[in-house]
């Protein structure tokens, strides 16, 4: 009897050391999370590194839009049209001059085209707008005329560089409708005067506007150390004046202070 309840005993705690041994089931492990790829990583191929080609069959990665443009006007052709070109000249815009007007030469003389009267040598532009066969730079000839294409010869001597354009923009209407025509004086080689002597800078000037003797001497720069400043001789043809410094620029002898004419030579000895 003792002997059939030990081995009772010693069953029942073998059953339970079994299930005390045997390990709990676990849950299956889930699996990570995938990261999900934008649009845009779907859409846009890896950067290639620099130098590196892409291989055959890749789609093209996309071009970075030019500074300055916005992305739409990049992406868009219809936008890219709309574009102005960047090669373009803003000056080729611009609107023509408005009648009679016209910016002078860049040589041009420092002459007022309303007093200024033209001589022999004199050289002038002549610029008819749209019409580049009538203009062009001319020299006044020692008769006083010029030739003109289609026109023929026009007296330009004696006239002053405004009324020089009237009178070609009457001729020129008998070939042209209307024709809007500008003349500037380009050099003065009609009107100059010579200083000699003890002055600064001796030589020949330019007499573009009127000039009395004193304007004369101190463009010259003035007088040497022993220039006689109590008679200077001015020659005008068969003709002598005279000129005393001193007294001038003292405010008398005010008579003295005469105008020049084109070829004067005035000499300081």
């Amino acid at each position: 009897m003792r002997t059939a309840k030990l081995s009772a005993l010693v069953a029942a705690f073998c059953v339970l050391g079994c299930v005390a041994q045997e390990p709990p089931k676990s849950k299956p492990a889930e699996p990570a999370a995938q990261p999900k790829s934008t649009s845009s990583q779907e859409s846009q191929p890896p950067a290639l590194p620099p130098g590196a080609v892409a291989p055959a069959g890749a789609p093209a990665a996309a071009t970075p839009a030019p500074a300055g443009v916005a992305p739409a006007a990049a992406s868009d052709p219809s936008a890219k049209l709309a574009m102005p070109p960047g090669d373009v000249d803003p000056s080729k815009m611009a609107t023509a001059p408005a009648s009679g007007v016209h910016p002078p030469p860049a040589n041009a003389a420092p002459v007022d085209a309303k007093s200024y009267i033209l001589g022999a040598e004199d050289m002038i532009s002549i610029m008819v707008w749209r019409s580049a066969e009538f203009s062009g730079t001319h020299m006044i000839r020692p008769d006083g005329k010029i030739t003109i294409n289609l026109v023929g010869e026009v007296d330009a001597a004696g006239l002053t560089p405004e009324q020089l354009g009237i009178s070609i923009r009457d001729k020129l209407k008998k070939v042209l409708v209307d024709p809007d025509v500008s003349v500037s004086v380009t050099a003065v080689n009609s009107k100059r005067f010579f200083i000699e002597g003890e002055v600064g800078h001796p030589g020949e000037y330019k007499l573009v506007v009127p000039t009395r003797v004193l304007q004369a001497l101190v463009n010259a720069g003035g007088f040497k150390d022993f220039a006689n400043q109590k008679k200077i001789t001015i020659m005008r043809g068969s003709k002598r004046f005279y000129f005393n410094y001193k007294k001038v620029i003292e405010g008398k002898n005010q008579d003295e202070n005469i105008f020049l004419e084109p070829d004067d030579i005035i000499i300081v000895k």
